[in-house]
């Protein structure tokens, strides 16, 4: 018999208040790919502002191109302190409560995001180290937000629609995507018609060889990053009136009459409904689950969950290196559409990449999480998770097959379809499942750490991909080149395809607590489908 309160958030019918955590929850994430993917054009800005000198022999992507070595830093720094962030607040949720926690990440993504419009000088090397710092200091923010987040959300929810409010607050990823190309698009136009007449290089005489900026968009790249912190300082207060959820309340904190109190005030459910008793408590399989003490990573940990969390841990470590690299492909992608950089101002090629990011996000990204939000809970996660990884492989395949050609090359209508739908796959697929499943597999003692150790890993993954493909993709005899590179990622995916299948374990439809409670066959056996043939077999 389970405790009456998380029976009754288990059967509780979907109301005001799951919409309200989904929006709370969901802002993190929201800021999150707001500041990371922000970066892009903003790095075309600054590539014009502190490197102005204007090759006219070079290809036009590597005009005014900040430097490999600082943009591969650039982007690491701030995964590199979303993998700390991760590491250093699950284990706090799981300790001195989610609610407590929450709010402490989102001040420090305020920080970042406000502090990453300053830097101690105008000098090149100094606007870097503050950038980094800031980034660094921001990702820990965001690193912070993934386990809390997902973990709030899946004990507040009831086991029919806990998917889809967990896709939802993952989903929100995707307006935040279009809401910073939507932000830059509007500070440059602002600038643009500020700026008067602007000079384009293919105006310079041939004598010059250096590109004046005016010297307000040092001002602009720097708004857009400080706008990010809004969404985020704007839930603060709402994050701090959330009540503990009664999971942590009820099994971590073993205060039963709490959790029950705590529900009442955001859920239509009566205290007399869920108030336990004294007969109800001492039942023998309540007394177990309040018993059972085994630590973090001893033997019994592994035994019982060691499969999941390796499962969980690969699978957002393989899908993280091929999402982050898609981002970095965008330009050859859309390059045929693309205006020279050498006939825009700084303004005008901002815009552009904002621009193809934003058909990007709403053609493709945001649908892949609607249609993930809608079937989650119908198909459930290992089948969505296996489809995502097969099709993204199938795209990137092709695209490889298609376009052999090398970054020089023009691609088609049809690679940037191709280009659209690894997207939309990635996203109703394994890029959204990888963060619904941790929430869903561990103990509520163990379960915002375990999400955050699998989160860590994916951003590893998520450094390889993005700094990797910066190093790798360029043409030989410096990189592989552009369809090696893609037939790479595909084979990531195919890897991620063959673990899903065979290692996650589905989650739909039941409880937290039956997800954790699994059989022995299954803790002991390695592969997914192995023990359910054994246990068939003996009954």
């Amino acid at each position: 018999m389970a405790l009456k309160v998380l029976s009754a958030l288990d059967a509780a019918k979907t109301q005001y208040y799951h919409f309200k955590a989904i929006i709370i929850a969901g802002m993190g994430l929201f800021t999150d790919s707001y500041d990371l993917f922000c970066i892009p054009p903003i790095m075309h800005m600054i590539g014009r502002i502190y490197y102005p000198k204007f090759d006219r022999h070079a290809e036009d992507k590597k005009r005014f191109e900040v430097p490999i070595d600082v943009a591969s830093t650039m982007i690491a720094v701030a995964l590199m302190g979303t993998v700390i962030g991760q590491l250093i607040f699950g284990p706090l949720g799981d300790r001195v409560g989610r609610r407590r926690v929450y709010g402490v990440s989102l001040v420090l993504m305020v920080v970042g995001s406000v502090g990453c419009g300053f830097s101690l000088s105008t000098l090149t090397s100094m606007v870097f180290v503050s950038l980094g710092f800031f980034r660094f200091l921001l990702g820990m923010g965001i690193g912070g937000d993934y386990p809390l987040s997902a973990t709030i959300m899946s004990e507040f929810a009831n086991k029919r629609t806990r998917g889809a409010f967990i896709a939802g607050v993952f989903s929100m990823q995707g307006f935040g995507i279009l809401f910073s190309s939507l932000v830059t698009m509007i500070v440059c136009y602002v600038f643009r018609a500020w700026g008067g007449n602007l000079t384009t290089p293919s105006e310079l005489l041939q004598s010059e060889n250096t590109a004046p900026v005016p010297p307000e968009s040092d001002l602009a790249w720097r708004i857009i990053l400080m706008i990010g912190a809004i969404p985020a300082s704007m839930t603060y207060y709402w994050r701090m009136k959330m009540p503990e959820t009664a999971r942590f309340t009820a099994l971590v904190e073993k205060n039963t009459l709490q959790a029950a109190q705590d529900m009442e005030r955001v859920m239509n459910v009566s205290l007399s409904q869920i108030r336990e008793d004294i007969e109800t408590i001492n039942t023998p399989n309540t007394r177990a689950a309040f018993s059972n003490t085994y630590p973090l990573f001893s033997q019994e940990f592994f035994r019982r969950h060691g499969r999941d969390l390796i499962a969980a841990s690969v699978n957002w470590f393989l899908v993280d290196i091929v999402f982050y690299s898609l981002n970095l492909f965008q330009y050859h992608a859309f390059k045929r559409h693309m205006t020279p950089k050498s006939h825009m101002n700084i303004y005008d090629d901002a815009l552009q990449v904002a621009k193809f990011q934003a058909i990007v996000a709403a053609c493709a990204t945001i649908p892949g999480y609607f249609v993930a939000v809608y079937m989650i809970d119908y198909v459930g996660r290992v089948k969505i998770q296996a489809t995502g990884f097969f099709f993204m492989a199938v795209s990137l395949f092709t695209i490889a097959k298609v376009n052999t050609g090398n970054w020089g090359s023009d691609p088609s209508i049809g690679f940037m379809i191709l280009y659209g739908l690894a997207f939309f796959f990635s996203n109703f697929g394994p890029n959204t499942t990888t963060f619904i499943v941790p929430a869903e597999l561990f103990p509520a003692r163990f379960r915002a750490t375990c999400h955050g150790i699998s989160g860590a890993v994916g951003k590893v993954g998520a450094i390889i991909g993005s700094v990797g493909f910066l190093w790798v993709s360029r043409e030989p005899p410096h990189g592989i080149g552009m369809s090696h590179t893609l037939m790479a990622m595909g084979g990531v995916c195919i890897l991620g395809f063959l673990v899903t299948y065979f290692f996650t374990r589905e989650t739909m439809g039941r409880s937290l607590e039956e997800n954790e409670n699994v059989d022995e066959l299954t803790g002991v056996c390695f592969v997914r489908f192995w023990p359910n043939k054994l246990w068939v077999n003996r009954t």
